[in-house]
């Protein structure tokens, strides 16, 4: 009992609540933290790949009709060769210069160049293409940081909480992630992006001007973790746009994943080697 004490002391940093009220809902009082840890398995969600559209908001890229994408699973199902995503580029919140960057490099892989993905070159996937894997992810809690770590790779995400962004934070893979508790939700706030990576697995590329804000909750009775997301990149889209994914509880434990040791998906981008060693 008392190590369940002192863990719950540890989320909240003190003090926590839930109130049932008279209609049965369960409600968030302040100085409530929802526990997003979930053991050693995680969160995980079968679909990766392309982001959802949400009622009400611009359309994230989706697939060009005229060149649907198969996985290698799909391609088995409808006996089909697999292919590569191809963007369709009639979306009309993409500004004309991320078209251009992005027509070139459909081109390219239309003749046959293999397209690229971060998990070739064992490289980050940014923000917010991060909620693009599949999982499992499992989350830290203290009450200065949430850390998420996701299993390919074990690429992890620090969110410092309850403090201001830096007045001019460094552009890099995953940003500067700052976040807070609102009632049931984790509102992770992330800016300071670079342009390595891309926003989605369309190679869709932005700039650093690119502003991702993430409210995470648990909802049906505890067994699905919901995110909603917010991008913002007024350089690169006329508005922001929304869109979410749907997390169910990893049947299976997290496991080691170490992208660089064993990579047999290079093709032809090649694992990044450090001209010295960091420690």
């Amino acid at each position: 009992m008392a190590r369940f004490s002192s863990r719950q002391a540890l989320l909240a940093g003190g003090a926590f609540a839930l109130v049932l009220s008279l209609n049965g809902q369960v409600t968030a009082q302040p100085g409530y933290v929802p526990n997003f840890q979930t053991g050693p398995n995680g969160w995980q969600h079968p679909f990766g790949g392309e982001f959802s559209a949400l009622q009400g908001s611009a359309s994230p890229v989706m697939d060009d009709p005229a060149h649907p994408h198969f996985s290698n699973e799909m391609a088995r199902i409808n006996r089909v060769q697999p292919t590569y995503r191809i963007g369709d580029l009639s979306n009309a919140n993409l500004k004309q210069w991320a078209k251009d960057v992005m027509k070139k490099d459909n081109d390219e892989v239309l003749k046959g160049k293999i397209a690229y993905t971060p998990g070739q070159a064992c490289q980050p996937p940014g923000v917010p293409a991060f909620i693009l894997n599949q999982g499992p992810v499992v989350f830290l809690q203290t009450p200065t940081k949430v850390t998420i770590i996701e299993e390919s790779s074990q690429q992890v995400r620090h969110v410092y909480m309850n403090v201001p962004h830096s007045p001019n934070p460094k552009p890099s893979w995953l940003g500067e992630s700052i976040g807070r508790y609102e009632g049931d939700t984790l509102v992770v706030d992330t800016v300071g992006l670079n342009t390595k990576t891309f926003v989605d697995a369309y190679r869709t590329p932005h700039t650093e001007k690119l502003h991702v804000v993430e409210r995470w909750r648990i909802i049906e009775n505890g067994n699905t973790l919901e995110v909603r997301v917010t991008i913002d990149d007024p350089d690169t889209f006329y508005q922001p746009w929304q869109t979410y994914q749907l997390y169910r509880r990893a049947r299976q434990p997290f496991a080691e994943d170490i992208c660089q040791e064993g990579n047999l998906t290079l093709f032809d981008y090649g694992v990044p080697v450090a001209k010295k060693a960091d420690f």
